[in-house]
């Protein structure tokens, strides 16, 4: 196996650097990183962090659940993270938990057992049984997007729900619309529950009116797009925009709006959540709100690791910046 040397030679530095920038890259320049990461890359170099974890007690593996793997917004997140941890020295378990209670259990019962050294959050769910809830409460975790529905605030990496949802509603309304709807996600979800309050925010204060009834869903999939539209549409008055709470559901009404005889942006305009890369690609493009995930994930596992080596944090919430991405499937209402 090629050793620590070789890489040294490779990079131009010394073995200790070498050292320090496997097991703490955060303590050398980003250029030395580079350096010394593309040299592992080159030799082919495999730390034997098993030796490294046997002294230091720990597994050098986060374990991340993950609601669902199909969603591509989440892959984006996973992405970073995975970046990350292989520049921190930490192997990933993947927990694909299909909104499971019990295979989230499972799976953070890993770090309870020191199979894993901390865990990241994907969805607002407390991951830990009732049996194991006390002796979760220290342990090293943080939630990415949600907040974790429990007692003990854990860091979070988000983005201003809030004002990004108002940011869409006035873009909207400086297209002249005034009869909306929306297709929501989970309903039990802080995110839910932000998007909506900055949604009514805008409208309440230019007097618009924004029912129950003008508001549908329950899941962040293409199906649930589809079926809203087909709720909406039977509505005496047809909304003329569609606020859809990720891209999944925008791209699935979309489809059921052209399906119904309906033209978008012209009959009725749709925006969207996430900026996933296929949202671009649709006919036609869709307006959405992006969001930094590679960089959430980044962040998540920047924060993770220092409670894992016992650091403080400097704040336990992070509120990353968010871009409104205006595209063809947003327009002016129709007269």
């Amino acid at each position: 196996m090629t050793n620590i040397k070789k890489v040294s030679e490779l990079a131009g530095v010394s073995t200790a650097t070498v050292s320090r920038t496997l097991k703490s890259p955060d303590q050398v320049s980003e250029a030395t990183r580079e350096k010394v990461l593309e040299a592992v890359k080159a030799a082919g170099y495999r730390p034997n962090w098993l030796a490294s974890s046997v002294k230091s007690g720990r597994s050098n593996t986060i374990v991340v659940l993950v609601p669902n793997l199909v969603n591509p917004f989440f892959m984006r997140i996973i992405g970073g993270i995975e970046q990350a941890a292989q520049e921190k020295g930490f192997s990933v378990l993947l927990g694909d938990t299909q909104g499971s209670p019990e295979r989230e259990h499972e799976y953070a019962s890993m770090v309870l057992t020191n199979r894993a050294d901390g865990l990241i959050q994907l969805d607002h769910s407390f991951p830990f049984s009732a049996a194991d809830a006390d002796l979760a409460g220290d342990l090293p975790m943080v939630s990415v997007c949600e907040r974790i529905h429990s007692e003990k605030k854990y860091p979070v990496i988000e983005l201003d729900n809030y004002a990004a949802s108002r940011a869409l509603a006035h873009h909207l309304l400086g297209y002249g619309h005034k009869h909306f709807a929306a297709i929501v996600g989970q309903v039990s979800s802080q995110i839910y529950r932000e998007r909506l309050a900055g949604i009514r925010s805008v409208l309440q204060e230019e007097q618009i009116p924004f029912e129950q009834s003008q508001i549908t869903g329950g899941a962040y999939t293409i199906e649930a797009g589809i079926a809203g539209i087909a709720h909406l549409l039977s509505l005496p008055q047809r909304p003329t925009a569609i606020f859809c709470f990720n891209d999944d559901i925008a791209i699935g009404a979309v489809h059921a709006i052209k399906k119904a005889g309906l033209r978008v942006p012209e009959d009725i305009s749709v925006v969207g959540f996430d900026n996933i890369k296929v949202s671009a690609f649709i006919d036609p493009p869709l307006t959405t709100v992006d969001q930094p995930a590679y960089d959430m994930g980044r962040r998540a596992v920047d924060v993770l690791v220092s409670q894992i080596r016992g650091e403080p944090l400097a704040r336990s919430k992070e509120v990353l910046p968010f871009q409104l991405i205006e595209r063809e499937s947003s327009g002016p209402a129709p007269v």
